[in-house]
């Protein structure tokens, strides 16, 4: 990866972590020399998933959410994605998404341990 994509991904995670203390995830860039479930790319407390932001033109969205999977630790893992001239999207698994919006508990069919 070049000096110049290394960038652009930080500015996209420092993006992403504006956006979402600016509407109720107080966030922050993560640490990610650090690796592991402990340093996703957009640390948030608040927010219920954990974070895999690609900031690419031409996303390989299986790869980015196995990746999300490895990483994420106790929350279940999401990829938020952009590329130019676009919105952001957001990718969870639909188990995850259904069990957050029903406020159930994080089931183990979801790789998620129960509250």
């Amino acid at each position: 990866m070049g000096k110049l994509s290394r960038n652009k991904g930080k500015r996209y995670e420092r993006e992403l972590a504006n956006y979402l203390s600016d509407n109720g995830f107080p966030s922050r860039r993560g640490q990610q020399f650090s690796g592991g479930g402990d340093s996703p790319d957009v640390v948030s407390e608040e927010f219920p998933f954990h974070i895999e932001a690609k900031r690419v033109e031409r996303l390989d969205l299986y790869s980015a959410f196995s990746q999300a999977i490895s990483d994420a630790g106790d929350k279940p893992p999401c990829v938020i994605h952009r590329r130019s001239n676009s919105e952001s999207m957001f990718t969870c698994r639909l188990s995850d998404l259904v069990a957050l919006l029903t406020k159930q508990s994080w089931n183990e069919n979801s790789g998620i341990s129960k509250d």
